[in-house]
């Protein structure tokens, strides 16, 4: 079987520690993927693409011919936001959702919002604040049977926007008490996370200096949240699920 064809939108640039590493958001997944599928090499299951769709107009959407699943990152934009390429954005999903049957698509944080935002669900600033760091969060019975019959699934989080409803024809798979919405399933047709399978613990402290640091997080903030990081979150786990929902067909 050939290695599915993954398109990686990437909806922002990584903090700098992490470009200098990885690159841009399709080197993060790409080496997300990598330890999922270790010792197997991700080659022979995924070809990964990167598609910059802030900067690069329309012309940075892949052809739907050309790709097998799209991905959708994390971003510090609003996904409520109608700058123009979010909007395009919200549209280019919409049209792989309802006329691209053969396409599945994955949304991660924001790109979870802007699926959602695309499929008619309500997504804007919470009034509960940040979740940031390791947060466990409750799965549903469809939630679980997603992540491999576990109960909890603790994922790195960056957010304060959410997703207030769940899409019609959509299953909801977990929650936190401060955020109901976090993912949703149309089977074998989307999956989304609002948490960052992606982020590592190197990834989470840059972003958690850079933030304290601009002032956004305040000292009890930073201090809480460097104290749960760590590699004791479910990431790895979480992707091998996103790499069966792919090869389910």
């Amino acid at each position: 079987m050939s290695p599915l064809r993954l398109a990686v939108l990437e909806a922002d640039t990584p903090v700098p520690r992490t470009f200098a590493r990885h690159g841009g958001y399709a080197g993060v997944f790409s080496y997300l993927f990598e330890r999922a599928v270790a010792p197997e090499p991700l080659s022979s299951l995924l070809t990964i693409t990167a598609h910059d769709v802030v900067s690069g107009g329309a012309e940075a959407y892949p052809d739907p011919d050309t790709v097998d699943a799209i991905l959708i990152s994390g971003s510090k934009h609003n996904a409520f936001d109608n700058d123009e390429w979010i909007v395009r954005l919200v549209d280019y999903v919409r049209d792989v959702v309802q006329n691209q049957p053969r396409i599945k698509v994955i949304g991660i944080c924001f790109g979870h919002q802007i699926v959602g935002r695309a499929l008619g669900a309500k997504v804007g600033r919470s009034d509960k604040g940040w979740e940031i760091s390791v947060t466990e969060t409750e799965l549903t019975e469809k939630g679980k049977e997603i992540f491999g019959g576990k109960k909890t699934l603790s994922l790195q989080q960056m957010h304060r926007d959410q997703v207030f409803t769940v899409p019609d024809g959509a299953e909801l798979l977990a929650s936190t008490d401060r955020c109901m919405n976090q993912g949703f399933l149309i089977p074998h047709r989307v999956i989304t996370v609002q948490g960052h399978p992606e982020f590592t613990a190197e990834i989470m402290d840059e972003l958690l200096e850079l933030r304290h640091e601009s002032g956004l997080f305040t000292d009890e903030m930073f201090e809480e949240a460097r104290a749960r990081n760590g590699d004791h979150h479910d990431g790895v786990f979480a992707a091998q699920a996103l790499l069966k929902f792919l090869q389910d067909r």
